[in-house]
């Protein structure tokens, strides 16, 4: 046996040829996170949002809060009128509240004595017949079923390019009733508490469905006194209706008569809860 052939040798050719090893790939770096921008994180902080409940009862009191300076600013500027006013003006008008006051304390002071009276009377019934007899006699005039004479003011409108609308009428009346006034009378046609007014067709107003054309004449019986003022005020009817090229005349008087009638209506359903 040579050497070759040894039990040495033959284990050294069975082993495998060597190979060479792969040079080693560095492993990437591992990245942290990305940094965002200052835009991009206020962004982040606003959506979605994250409103807590102080958070929610700090908004609701911000919107009342912000909701009543509304009102008080149109408040002042629904007054803007009166800032404008001389101060005689503004005098006139605090008499007038002040003369307001007054006949509403009046009337409460007659209706406790007309209770007093009731009350004390030695013959009630016949007590309570006068102050009925009376107090018909009253409503007779407020509902312009009977005629009427007294102190008060006749106001003329003279509207010869038709400016003059119903609403304007209606702001006259309003504030008539509002001065005192007890009986009210435009031209023909009696002023009552379901009083309406429209514009007519060609012009002119209706006036419980009854046209009246200029020149548009109101008797109205009342404190002259206050009524007067009452038109006069700055901003008022008579300087409204100044504006549409109106000629408006104020006239005291210490007798009116309001003859104009309306014909009383008997209920068809309502009945005194006394029958």
């Amino acid at each position: 046996m040579s050497a070759d052939e040894t039990p040495q040798y033959r284990r050294r050719e069975e082993l495998p040829a060597e190979v060479p090893a792969e040079p080693e790939t560095p492993a990437a770096p591992v990245q942290g996170p990305k940094s965002l921008t200052g835009r991009q994180r206020l962004a982040k902080g606003l959506w979605p949002p994250r409103v807590t409940r102080p958070q929610l009862i700090v908004a609701l009191l911000l919107f009342v809060l912000g909701l009543g300076l509304a009102i008080q600013v149109r408040s002042n500027n629904d007054s803007s009128a009166l800032r404008g006013a001389r101060q005689e003006d503004l005098v006139r008008i605090l008499d007038e509240l002040d003369d307001r006051t007054q006949r509403l304390e009046e009337e409460k002071r007659r209706l406790e004595e007309q209770r007093t009276g009731l009350e004390n009377s030695s013959d009630q019934a016949e007590e309570a017949r006068k102050q009925t007899a009376e107090r018909e006699r009253q409503l007779g005039i407020l509902a312009g079923t009977v005629a009427a004479q007294g102190p008060g003011i006749t106001l003329a409108i003279e509207d010869k390019k038709g400016a003059i609308e119903a609403d304007m009428l209606l702001d006259a009346i309003q504030e008539l009733r509002a001065a005192g006034a007890e009986a009210i009378q435009i031209n023909n046609v009696r002023v009552v508490a379901s009083t309406h007014l429209s514009d007519a067709d060609g012009g002119g107003v209706r006036v419980d469905g009854r046209k009246v054309g200029e020149p548009y004449l109101f008797k109205v019986i009342g404190k002259p006194q206050d009524l007067e003022p009452a038109l006069n005020i700055p901003g008022g009817v008579v300087q409204t209706l100044e504006k549409e090229q109106a000629t408006v005349a104020v006239t005291r008087s210490e007798k009116i008569v309001v003859s104009a009638l309306r014909p009383a209506k008997r209920p068809d359903y309502a009945r005194s809860s006394s029958q």
